[in-house]
């Protein structure tokens, strides 16, 4: 993956837009309920512009390395506090307020999740696909279980399921435990049965959860419905406008091989990463050749071919498959909400499935990762980026929460520990779950840098 200006621009205003929402929450929490805010910081370093206010004397800061923020509140722990102001001071408030404010940054992130969901499903609806599968690959465990072309999902291990992506995620899920995995389907001619999937070991059935094996991982394949191989839009800086193709191009044929319709041509394109193909096109009724340098991504942990290029013609369902739906503002903030809850406990799961053995590591991402997807959903359209916000927003609401003595969870624990005792923690103490907590975070940094270098790399 090469880091361009897309994934630079989307990872920093991603990261920019979700700290800023966190640290506001601890900020509008903590001002609320009394406690004296010293500065409200919008990124770090250098300040580029700051005011004081006039009533709360918080400083507000912008400042010049746009990755994040703070909140500082007044702490004695850190520098002498005035007697006039003790009560103000975050260690002189009643326990329970200081875990509002502790907890007040997860729940901005999970908040603005909702919300920012909600708005998105007013101005674009609904879109929902039912489960319908085509051939499985040979050889895999669906074709060993017996799922057949045209047959329908109906339920995984007995959860009914609703569309493809609840399909996907509910799988996922079923892999990550060591329970048996059986899937409910009603065929092509309306009868229903029960396909159970048969795995050799515990350590064959973790191995389906690495994200390089993800896509294909039991051999089921989503029903393609064929759409012409004509292209729609040709990105003017992307390989296939490098090599002179244009938007209304119909192409024939991938280094002597037919191409029958868009998804044989996204087909062959995937399968050669950084490969010259040879592409036979139609234009104006008139046949031409050229040949074009492919493009590389990484997608899931594999290096695919790409040349940027969109169909000309959206898919079009046979009645009955599509399922579409405008909700209005209360019940799209009940499906945004319905919508996050789901997210959120997929990734309770996965870190649960990764901590027992069951789910590979590999699926723990960094930093590279994020400004990968940051850059991708950036350059496909102001939607797709919005949702990756909904989604990060929710992983840094999630793992703020994990209690690592350095993150907020670790902190809310440490405070209903000393409100328990009835007593402040020791120094030595704190100091201890301090240096626990970072090295956590480092270990946890540590495999998800190492997983972003090997899938670049590896």
């Amino acid at each position: 993956m090469s880091f361009s200006l897309w994934a630079v621009a989307g990872f920093i205003v991603a990261v920019c837009v979700l700290v800023t929402v966190h640290e506001f929450g601890h900020y509008w929490v903590a001002r609320r309920l009394g406690f004296k805010v010293l500065r409200f910081s919008v990124g770090f370093g250098r300040p580029l512009w700051s005011r004081i206010g006039r009533r709360s004397g918080t400083e507000y800061v912008l400042a010049a390395v746009p990755l994040g923020g703070y909140v500082k509140l007044l702490d004695e722990r850190e520098a002498p506090v005035p007697a006039t102001e003790l009560t103000q001071s975050f260690t002189h408030r009643p326990h329970w307020q200081r875990i509002a404010v502790l907890l007040a940054g997860p729940a901005a992130n999970f908040l603005f999740a909702i919300g920012l969901l909600a708005a998105i499903l007013l101005a674009t609806g609904t879109v929902e696909l039912r489960a319908l599968q085509g051939a499985p690959l040979a050889n895999s465990p669906a074709a060993r279980a017996g799922v057949l072309a045209g047959d329908e999902v109906l339920a995984v291990n007995g959860r009914a399921v609703a569309s493809q992506s609840d399909t996907c995620v509910a799988l996922f899920e079923g892999l990550a435990s060591s329970a048996p995995l059986t899937l409910t389907l009603r065929g092509a001619d309306g009868t229903q049965r029960v396909a159970h999937f048969a795995f050799a070991n515990a350590a064959e059935r973790r191995a389906l959860t690495d994200p390089a094996s993800a896509p294909d991982c039991l051999g089921l394949q989503v029903q393609q419905l064929p759409a012409p191989a004509v292209l729609g839009t040709v990105d003017p800086t992307g390989p296939a406008a490098l090599a002179g193709l244009r938007a209304g191009d119909e192409i024939l044929g991938i280094n002597g091989e037919p191409v029958h319709d868009y998804q044989d041509l996204v087909t062959a394109v995937r399968a050669h990463p950084g490969d010259a193909i040879a592409v036979q096109y139609r234009r104006d009724g008139r046949s031409a050749a050229t040949r074009i340098q492919v493009g590389v991504t990484t997608r899931d942990g594999t290096r695919i071919g790409q040349i940027k290029v969109a169909s000309l013609h959206a898919p079009e369902y046979p009645p009955g498959v599509e399922r579409r739906a405008r909700p209005g503002p209360i019940a799209a903030l009940g499906i945004a909400s319905v919508e996050a809850w789901g997210m959120t406990r997929f990734q309770v799961r996965m870190l649960w499935g990764m901590l027992t053995g069951d789910v590979s590591v590999k699926n723990l991402g960094g930093p590279l990762s994020i400004a990968e997807y940051a850059g991708d959903s950036a350059h496909a359209g102001l939607g797709v980026f919005l949702v990756f916000l909904v989604q990060i927003s929710l992983v840094l609401g999630f793992m703020n929460l994990l209690p690592i003595p350095i993150l907020d969870g670790g902190q809310v624990l440490m405070q209903s520990i000393e409100w328990l005792k009835g007593s402040p923690l020791s120094e030595r103490v704190q100091l201890a779950g301090q240096q626990l907590g970072i090295a956590l975070v480092a270990l946890l940094l540590g495999v998800a840098l190492y997983n972003d270098i090997t899938r670049q790399f590896g």
